[in-house]
């Protein structure tokens, strides 16, 4: 009769497990089938593969649970027209803990050290630390992250060096003249290296495909402009601190109509001059409320509490590794 109970009891088991064995297969099938291979670099591949099969359950869930968390860093990041994506760079480094604490002193969702927090304009003192919060603390990484993508032009080396420091890393560069992730991976500490293999696998692993931050460009046509659209249409020579989305709602252009004559607006504008296209009949709207645009650009950069990109200074090390005070001193403005 024992030997009978137990077998059925082994049967419901056995029964139970392939159940489950099943339903992580066809989700293990299902996420590796909506990612696309083909984007990803060669040498990036194994790791993902790798990745996934350790990490699948538990990112498949925060894309369920996190998405609030997803949104507010999303927000933050577009008012300093950072791309979204880099949302899962707080993924590897806290899995969104506010809570979370490093052995070397990092907290945070962003894994902030208490100099580079108060650095970039946040408060960490006793009773008060602005890095377990999402917002202040996002709104600091976001500085960051424009601060070194200014001094290195590719995101996929701002993400080592967000984990690393930039110095060593502009070191490598400088060595090897050369400023291409995958051609000097080998150079950097291993643990920067998978840093960015992690980011790499993190964003497939959420959209499926690669962005301008896992180093794919898009493959997407720029819209087509007709001529007789193109006649409508007037250049005026700009240059500072334009927003795009402040000039089409304030001279009552649609958005993505801007955007179409307008393309990577917001990052072009921040390089240098730029030929803005907008309707001629918005010309003068544009000359009379310019002051108006210009103020509103800067304000949307703008939250209460946080101060602008302008005075930072150009980082050396590693948000996740204590800043040397002399390379924190602010840097005075020009008036």
């Amino acid at each position: 009769m024992l030997n009978k109970k137990l077998t059925i009891l082994f049967l419901i088991v056995t029964v139970q497990s392939s159940s489950i064995a099943a339903e992580f297969h066809a989700m293990d099938t299902t996420i590796k089938k909506e990612i696309a291979w083909d984007e990803l670099n060669p040498r990036a591949i194994g790791f993902v593969k790798d990745y996934l099969a350790i990490h699948q359950e538990r990112l498949t869930k925060m894309k369920t649970w996190g998405a609030p968390y997803f949104l507010s860093i999303e927000k933050i990041l577009n008012r300093y027209h950072l791309p979204p994506t880099l949302k899962y760079l707080a993924v590897i480094e806290s899995d969104l803990k506010s809570n979370a604490l490093s052995s070397a002193g990092a907290v945070g969702p962003w894994q902030l050290m208490p100099g580079t927090a108060r650095d970039l304009g946040l408060t960490v003192a006793k009773g008060r630390d602005d890095r377990t919060d999402l917002s202040k603390s996002t709104h600091a990484a976001a500085r960051f992250l424009s601060i070194l993508y200014k001094q290195l032009g590719d995101w996929l080396l701002v993400v080592a060096a967000y984990n690393g420091g930039p110095a060593r890393l502009d070191k490598i560069i400088k060595r090897n003249d050369n400023k291409n992730f995958w051609d000097i991976q080998q150079e950097l500490p291993a643990e920067s290296r998978n840093h960015v293999k992690k980011f790499i696998a993190t964003h497939y692993i959420f959209e499926g495909k690669g962005s301008e931050t896992t180093g794919k460009l898009s493959n997407e046509p720029n819209p087509i402009i007709g001529k007789e659209e193109l006649n409508n249409l007037d250049s005026i020579t700009i240059y500072g601190r334009y927003t795009g989305e402040v000039i089409a709602d304030m001279l009552g252009i649609d958005r993505k109509n801007f955007e179409k004559w307008n393309p990577l607006f917001n990052e072009k504008i921040s390089t240098g001059p730029y030929q803005l296209k907008i309707p001629k009949e918005k010309k003068a709207a544009f000359e009379l409320q310019h002051d108006r645009i210009v103020k509103q650009s800067v304000q949307y950069f703008m939250e209460e509490g946080t101060r602008e990109l302008i005075g930072f200074p150009t980082p050396t090390a590693s948000p996740r590794t204590e800043t040397p005070a002399k390379t924190i001193k602010k840097k005075k403005s020009k008036q």
